[in-house]
C-alpha cells in the first residue's frame, strides 16, 4: 500500500475548498474545520488525487461514489454533531463521511454493504483517525444496529426510496436522522425525535445520491 502522505499542497488546496464551501453556504466552522483537516484525496484513486478537492463526486468501485464535499458539509452541518454523541452512519463508502464526523468527536458506529468498500474502509479509517475509535459493521443498513440503539443522531449517505421504520425505531428522544429520500432526486429530509411517538421532520433542497442498496429479508 502507498505510504498516506498529506503534502502541503494537499492543505491549501482543503484549504480552499473550504473556503468555496463557505461561500456555497456552509456556516459550521466546526464542519468547515473538519473539511479542512481529513484529507480527502486518500479516500480516491491516486488518479483523482489532484482532482480531490474539488467540488465533485468520484466514484470508488463497486457503483459507489465518494459523494461532493459540499454534500457531505450540508449533511454533517443539518446533522448538529457534538462531541460524544453515539451516531449512526448508514453506508460507509470510502470512510471520508466517517472520519469527518470523528473529527467532529463523534462516538461512530457505520454500516457497509459492499464488502470489498467494507475491507477497505475499515484499513483505512484507524489510519487518519484512531480516537475516537470508529465501530464498523458489514451488514444491511435498512436495519440499522438495533443492538447498540438509541443513537443521538444517525445519517444516511445514500438515496434511500423511503424512510426505514428500523431506523426511525433507533433515534433517541432529542436525536436527529438525516436522510435523503427519493428515487432519482432525493430530498435531504430532518426528522427530529420530540417524543417516544412523535417526531417533526422538515425538507432541506434536492440533492442526488447513489441509491441505497435493496433492504435484505
Amino acid at each position: 500500500m502507498l505510504p498516506l502522505k498529506d503534502t502541503l499542497k494537499h492543505q491549501g488546496m482543503r484549504s480552499h475548498l473550504v473556503e468555496e464551501l463557505r461561500r456555497k453556504g456552509i456556516k459550521d466552522e466546526k464542519v468547515l474545520a473538519a473539511i479542512g483537516a481529513v484529507p480527502r484525496h486518500l479516500f480516491l484513486d491516486s488518479s483523482f488525487e489532484y482532482h480531490a478537492y474539488q467540488n465533485k463526486a468520484f466514484p470508488i468501485g463497486e457503483g459507489q461514489t465518494i459523494s461532493h464535499p459540499y454534500t457531505v458539509a450540508f449533511q454533517t452541518e443539518l446533522l448538529q454533531v457534538q462531541p460524544q454523541q453515539k451516531v449512526l452512519e448508514i453506508g460507509t463508502g470510502s470512510g471520508y463521511q466517517s472520519c469527518v464526523l470523528l473529527y467532529l468527536g463523534a462516538r461512530l458506529y457505520t454500516i457497509e454493504r459492499q464488502r470489498k468498500l467494507f475491507m477497505q474502509a475499515k484499513n483505512l479509517i484507524p489510519k487518519l483517525i484512531s480516537w475516537p475509535p470508529a465501530h464498523i459493521f458489514f451488514g444491511d443498513g435498512y436495519k440499522g444496529l438495533p443492538k447498540e440503539a438509541p443513537f443521538d443522531r444517525i445519517l444516511v449517505t445514500a438515496g434511500a426510496p423511503y424512510v426505514p421504520n428500523d431506523l426511525l425505531a433507533q433515534v433517541a428522544i432529542g436525536g436527529r436522522l438525516v436522510i435523503p429520500v427519493g428515487n432519482n432526486i432525493q430530498v435531504m429530509t430532518l426528522y427530529e425525535r420530540v417524543s417516544e411517538r412523535e417526531f417533526h421532520k422538515t425538507t432541506h433542497g434536492n440533492f442526488q445520491f447513489v441509491p441505497m442498496l435493496q433492504e435484505k429479508n
